[in-house]
This record gives C-alpha cells, structure tokens and sequence, in this order.
C-alpha cells in the first residue's frame, strides 16, 4: 500500500500532539520562533478537530493547515530515500505533487476519528536533525499513546517526522517504498502509478 492506514494515523496524532502546547500552557524549550509555530499550528488544530463542524467542513479547514506546517516535500523525499535520486526531475515533480496529495487525503481521513482527546507534553530535546516534542496522547476508550514530533527550521518551523511506539514514520514509510520498488525494479513511475490510483479510487 502506497501510504499505510498505520501511517496515516500515527501522523494524525503525532500532529494533534503539536496541539498539546496551545492548550495544556506547557512551555517547551525550543527557541520562541519553534513556540510561537507550535502554538499556532496547535491551538488551530484543536479548533477544528474539536469543533462540532461537519467532518467534510472540518477536512476543507484542515487541508491548508497540513500544507502550511509539514514540510510535505521534505517527507516525500525521505520517503523515497536513494530512489529520489535516481528519478527523473519529471518523475521528482509527480511524485512530490502525489505523494502532497495523497498523504494529506490520508491524515483528513482520520479527522472524524478524534473528539475529546488530551494531551500532556513531556518534555523537549534536541536531535541532531532538530528539536523533538514528546507528548502523551489520550483518547476515549483508547490506549495513552506515547509521540514525539521532529520540528525542524526550513524558511519557518516545520514538522517533518512523528516517532510512536519507538519507530520514525518517515523512516517505516520509506522502508515501504523501498520494499514495493525493488519489487518493481526500482521504477519510480509504478510507484508513482500506484500513487495516481491511490487517489482516483479515493474519490
């Protein structure tokens, strides 16, 4: 499967974890630039899955939120690891424009499957490709969840990993991809086929 139903979720609540700064006051130590983002980005957050909208109004709201604050294009690239190199720029540019489309499919998907969650930071630290944000993660009748996000500065902060249960998403998913194209003879455009079709049976 192009982007796995466990990634998708695990990045819905990694990014709900960012949310945890705007409502439980805690004060991370990131640079105030980082606080300020993750302020932002999470009390907006929460609005939304929180609010008694309609879920297709609550996903319209979502979408430019997700666009803004992941670095998508980061990921995707991480994703598709050595294979990113040896793409065509055409290949490069389809790619990033599905893998941008299909990822955030992915997360508004999930959006109906959260209401009154909590969150508690735990604490901060530095990581050699960023700062990392750990959080514990309630929801109703669910198991506490343990997350961490990677915020990183590329022209403003953004998340570009969420790390649960002891495994980077990014890092799961480019295993996935990895997989699937030495299966394909390391052919970025099944991929990229797989991901076209991910899409179309979407609608």
């Amino acid at each position: 499967m192009p982007i796995s139903r466990v990634f998708a979720r695990r990045v819905l609540l990694g990014l709900a974890a960012v949310a945890t700064m705007a409502v439980s006051g805690a004060r991370p130590a990131l640079a105030d630039e980082a606080s300020d983002f993750v302020k932002s980005f999470g009390g907006q957050l929460v609005a939304i899955v929180n609010s008694d909208e309609p879920l297709e109004k609550k996903k319209q709201d979502v979408l430019p939120l997700l666009q803004k604050n992941l670095d998508i294009a980061e990921i995707g690239k991480f994703c598709l690891g050595r294979y990113w190199r040896a793409a065509t720029p055409e290949q490069q540019k389809r790619y990033l424009s599905l893998f941008d489309h299909v990822l955030v499919n992915a997360i508004t998907d999930r959006i109906g499957d959260y209401r009154g969650v909590t969150f508690i930071v735990t604490g901060t630290s530095h990581a050699p490709t960023g700062e990392l944000v750990s959080a514990k993660i309630d929801r109703p009748g669910q198991p506490e969840a343990d997350m961490q996000l990677l915020v990183v500065n590329n022209s403003g902060y953004k998340v570009v990993d969420m790390i649960g249960e002891g495994a980077s998403l990014r890092l799961t998913q480019r295993q996935d991809y990895s997989a699937y194209l030495q299966r394909h003879n390391g052919n970025v455009n099944t991929l990229n086929d797989a991901l076209q079709r991910q899409i179309e049976h979407h609608h």
